[in-house]
C-alpha cells in the first residue's frame, strides 16, 4: 500500500522568528538576460504580526510573496514559514503546504470566486475540495463570513455584491483552510477609499481574533495606519522599515489620516547580514554622494562623508548607530 510522503520536520528554536528570509536571490532569465528580482533580501516576522510591504513595480515585493506562498523557489537563501524549510519541499509537500498551512487574497477577488455560488458556498466550497464537509464545516464558513462583516449578506451572489463586498469574500475564503499565514496582494487596488477602509478593517479584526500572520503587499499608503510594521524593499532587498510603538493604534489617528500614520512611525534603514544598508534617495541627492564616500566613526554614531574635493568636503551626513 502506498504511503505519503512524510513531512520535512526540524528542531525549531523558540528564537527562529516565524517567517525567516536570509539572504534570499531571485533571478529570472529572459531570452538571454537574468533579471534579478531579490537581490539578497533579509526579512524576519513574528508570529501573529500584520506587517506590509511597499516598494515600487519591480522591486521584488509580489516576488518574495510567491516565494512565502510556496508558488515560487528562490534560486539562492534560505526561507523558512512556521519552522519549515520550504527549499527542501518536494513537488507534493509544497502543494499540501500551499493548501493547508498558507491563504492567499488577491487584488482582483475573481481569482478567489465561483460567481454562480452564494457567499457562503464560496467560503465552503475550498474546504470540501480539501476533504472537509459536514457541520463543523459549515459552522466555520459562517463565522469567517461573520467575521468578514458580510453575515447579512451569506445567501447573496456575486454579481449583487460591490467589489468591496467581493473581496471581503475572498479573504473570508484565503482563511478557510485555518492558516497560520495570509498573504494578500494588492487587496485595496481595485476599490474605493471606503471600501479600502472596510477590507483594512477586516484584515486588522482577523489578525486580532484568530492571531494569523498577515503580509500585504501594497501601494495604498493608508495601510500603515493598520499594521504594525511597513517594510520597503528596494532593488530586491529591504531598504527601510517603519514601526509603529505598541501603544498606537489606528484609532488613535483620528482624522489625521495618512499624514498622522506616517509622523506615527518610527523610520529606520534597514542593515543588511553583510553590514550593507541602503541610504535614501534624498540624503544621497541633497549631500551630493557619488561612488565613494569615507566613513568615520564617533563616538555612538557613524558619519557618512561625500568624496572631498581638494580640501573642500561638503557637510558630513550623520547617520545613527547603535546605542
Amino acid at each position: 500500500m502506498a504511503t505519503s510522503e512524510p513531512e520535512p520536520t526540524e528542531q525549531v528554536s523558540s528564537s527562529v522568528p516565524f517567517v525567516n528570509c536570509e539572504d534570499l536571490v531571485r533571478i529570472y532569465k529572459v531570452a538571454d538576460l537574468e533579471v534579478f528580482a531579490l537581490q539578497g533580501l533579509d526579512l524576519q516576522i513574528e508570529r501573529g504580526e500584520m506587517m506590509a510591504l511597499i516598494g515600487n513595480s519591480g522591486s521584488g515585493k509580489s516576488t518574495l510573496l510567491n516565494i512565502l506562498g510556496g508558488i515560487d523557489r528562490p534560486t539562492a537563501g534560505r526561507v523558512s514559514v512556521n519552522g519549515r524549510d520550504l527549499l527542501k519541499m518536494s513537488r507534493s509537500q509544497m502543494l499540501r503546504y500551499r493548501r493547508d498551512d498558507v491563504g492567499f487574497v488577491w487584488q482582483n477577488p475573481a481569482r478567489n470566486l465561483v460567481p454562480y455560488l452564494s457567499v457562503l458556498q464560496n467560503v465552503e466550497l475550498p474546504m470540501l475540495l480539501a476533504g472537509s464537509s459536514g457541520a463543523s464545516s459549515r459552522r466555520w464558513a459562517t463565522e469567517l463570513v461573520e467575521a468578514v462583516g458580510l453575515g447579512h449578506r451569506r445567501h447573496h451572489h456575486m454579481v449583487e455584491l460591490s467589489m468591496g463586498e467581493q473581496q471581503r469574500v475572498a479573504i473570508a475564503i484565503g482563511l478557510g483552510n485555518r492558516p497560520a499565514l495570509l498573504l494578500a496582494d494588492e487587496p485595496t487596488g481595485s476599490v474605493d477609499n471606503a471600501n479600502a477602509q472596510a477590507i483594512l478593517e477586516v484584515f486588522q479584526r482577523i489578525n486580532r481574533e484568530y492571531r494569523t500572520s498577515i503580509i500585504i503587499v501594497t501601494h495604498d499608503v493608508r495601510v500603515s495606519s493598520f499594521v504594525d510594521r511597513v517594510v520597503g524593499i528596494r532593488d530586491g532587498k529591504t531598504s527601510v522599515e517603519f514601526l509603529r510603538p505598541a501603544s498606537l493604534t489606528a484609532d488613535d489617528l483620528g482624522e489625521s489620516g495618512t499624514d498622522g500614520a506616517k509622523a506615527a512611525h518610527q523610520e529606520f534603514v534597514m542593515l543588511d547580514r553583510a553590514g550593507r544598508l541602503q541610504l535614501p534617495q534624498e540624503f544621497v541627492e541633497a549631500l551630493g554622494l557619488k561612488k565613494r564616500v569615507r566613513l568615520v566613526l564617533e563616538d555612538d554614531r557613524v558619519v557618512v562623508l561625500p568624496q572631498a574635493v581638494g580640501e573642500g568636503a561638503t557637510e558630513a551626513a550623520a547617520v545613527p548607530g547603535p546605542a
